[in-house]
């Protein structure tokens, strides 16, 4: 089926975190399994990285809706000053 990936834009300053919920991206594919979505990191932020929570420090470059739901991901801002608008796909 189709699939559906709606993002909400969200603000990091320096060394500042953000938990992934599904305000920020959550997805539906058409099936009753939106459970089995996976999340691939293709363009990573800038200044930061992406990590499951078990593993602070670790960048991760895929997740899933699971991982969503539980809050296990998060971004994470690497302290940089001066750092400008980022995105990350």
């Amino acid at each position: 089926g189709d699939i559906v990936l709606l993002a909400k834009p969200v603000t990091l300053t320096e060394g500042d975190r953000v938990t992934l919920t599904t305000d920020v991206p959550v997805a539906t594919d058409g099936t009753s399994k939106p459970e089995k979505l996976l999340y691939a990191v293709s363009l990573p932020p800038v200044h930061g990285q992406i990590e499951h929570i078990n593993y602070p420090g670790v960048p991760i470059s895929s997740y899933s809706q699971l991982d969503v739901v539980a809050q296990k991901g998060s971004d994470v801002h690497d302290n940089s000053h001066g750092a400008g608008k980022e995105a990350l796909r």
